[in-house]
């Protein structure tokens, strides 16, 4: 039997035998279906009942890299446990290889992921009467709309602004070019920088094409970038350590926990392989856009 099977009689347990609610029994084989799309991308050509505990701690590893947080983690971790108790229950595995499974040891503290809430408030407390304020809350809404790293921010082209179709040209670490949808909320706005603030702007030798420019008409500077993010935190008075990397986590955090594919999150935040076998699936650009639609707080109607 395959993956859907077991999930299916895993959500019948959870209903029948555990009595949980609708909403719990979701979660849980949300968290078993992350699973499944992990061994499917990896190569790892197996059942369930085959799956080992380096396996599993591969996976946890992995949505760790992706930026989610310790709470997102251990919920992830506490449906894998739970899928494969339910297997141990039902003598389909002599031994569970989830019984020891802990949490990736982070050899570095990963930025603080933003809750909603937090990202609408630093969003709200720029002041847009002023040229900067309109090309900062664009430049925010743009990051946390599409997962962008600083540098890619810093260098996107405005001829890659594709707003026909919604989606950005991004050139990412090695040269690397990918598709990226961008978000209903972040398109107005980046509509308005363009159409109001840009133009007005002096353009320098050499960055005539660059879409966030200073006052002086030329490229912003990361650092530029990172004091605008803290100045703003420090505006609402919000406590966390954050950077421009932390609207890339919550951008894959919030999307994960909202129901997208491990798949879809991979590829808009231009991770080439899931593993270290260097496999890459290029998905649908419409499936890309679905997605961001669909799962992205800042795209829902």
């Amino acid at each position: 039997m395959n993956w859907q099977t077991y999930i299916k009689q895993f959500s019948q347990y959870l209903k029948l035998e555990r009595s949980l609610s609708q909403n719990s029994i979701d979660a849980y084989v949300r968290d078993v279906e992350k699973l499944a799309q992990f061994i499917e991308l990896s190569g790892i050509r197996k059942s369930p009942l085959k799956i080992s505990s380096n396996e599993l701690q591969r996976f946890i590893e992995y949505i760790s890299e992706l930026g989610m947080s310790a709470y997102s983690q251990a919920r992830i971790l506490s449906g894998i446990k739970a899928f494969y108790k339910f297997l141990s229950y039902e003598d389909l595995v002599d031994n569970n290889p989830a019984l020891l499974l802990e949490g990736p040891k982070l050899g570095r503290k990963l930025p603080d992921t933003l809750e909603y809430q937090e990202i609408v408030n630093l969003l709200e407390a720029i002041d847009l009467s002023s040229p900067e304020g309109t090309r900062n809350r664009t430049m925010l809404e743009v990051l946390y709309s599409s997962g962008l790293r600083v540098s890619e921010l810093v260098e996107l082209r405005l001829s890659n602004v594709y707003f026909d179709i919604g989606f950005l040209r991004v050139v990412g670490k090695g040269n690397k070019e990918r598709l990226v949808p961008i978000g209903r909320d972040a398109m107005k706005f980046l509509k308005i920088y363009v159409e109001q603030v840009r133009v007005h702007l002096p353009k320098q030798k050499g960055f005539e094409n660059h879409a966030f420019l200073n006052r002086s008409g030329k490229k912003l500077s990361r650092v530029m970038i990172f004091l605008v993010i803290k100045n703003l935190a420090a505006k609402i008075g919000l406590k966390k350590i954050i950077s421009p990397h932390t609207f890339r986590h919550s951008f894959a955090t919030h999307l994960i926990e909202g129901g997208a594919d491990l798949r879809a999150v991979q590829e808009m935040l231009g991770h080439e392989s899931i593993t270290t076998t260097e496999i890459y699936t290029h998905l649908d650009r419409d499936y890309l856009r679905q997605v961001v639609q669909e799962f992205h707080p800042r795209s829902k109607k």
